[in-house]
């Protein structure tokens, strides 16, 4: 292969990777959106009907089941409400993750126990898409269009670097 070629295969390469990249943000916040306002009608219907919830979560032997309808309705409400604008992102989503982790072990165990010999029980149980979505924005953040990315931009330079520019020496110290 001639090196114009592979030089010419390099550069499309590089620029269809770019371009590719150039759509991280947007997915982010087209997940972040949707999935944030599905968690906030779900908190929203579940702070409605808190006796139904209570009566379900003691059906499932949940320790205080009234204190725990509640904190989870106010969980999906108001970390519905973060995720979508992209706030707090790492932190919501690890705490949305565990939780629909537990929705899966409490509610959808036999979903959960076949999600290697039945995965079509697992990935239609009510948690996985909210557990997929909490785990995308774990994983890979906000992107440039959160309110995260806007702090982190305003946040004085000396307080982003402080961490990176430590010599080897003195972090061991």
């Amino acid at each position: 292969m001639s090196i114009h070629l592979r030089n010419l295969i390099s550069r499309g390469y590089r620029l269809y990777t770019q371009a590719a990249d150039s759509l991280k943000s947007p997915f982010l916040l087209a997940l972040r959106l949707y999935w944030g306002w599905q968690l906030m009608q779900s908190g929203w219907r579940k702070l409605h009907n808190v006796t139904g919830v209570t009566e379900f979560f003691t059906s499932l032997g949940l320790p205080v089941p009234h204190f725990t309808a509640i904190a989870i309705s106010n969980l999906e409400l108001f970390g519905g409400a973060l995720l979508a604008l992209g706030l707090g992102t790492r932190i919501i989503s690890l705490v949305l993750s565990i939780n629909m982790l537990m929705a899966y072990i409490t509610a959808d165990r036999e979903a959960l126990m076949s999600v290697f010999s039945d995965p079509g029980k697992f990935y239609n149980a009510d948690p996985f898409t909210f557990l997929m979505a909490s785990l995308l924005v774990f994983i890979f953040g906000a992107g440039s269009l959160s309110i995260d990315y806007l702090v982190q931009r305003r946040a004085p330079a000396d307080n982003r670097s402080a961490t990176r520019n430590v010599p080897a020496e003195t972090a061991a110290a």
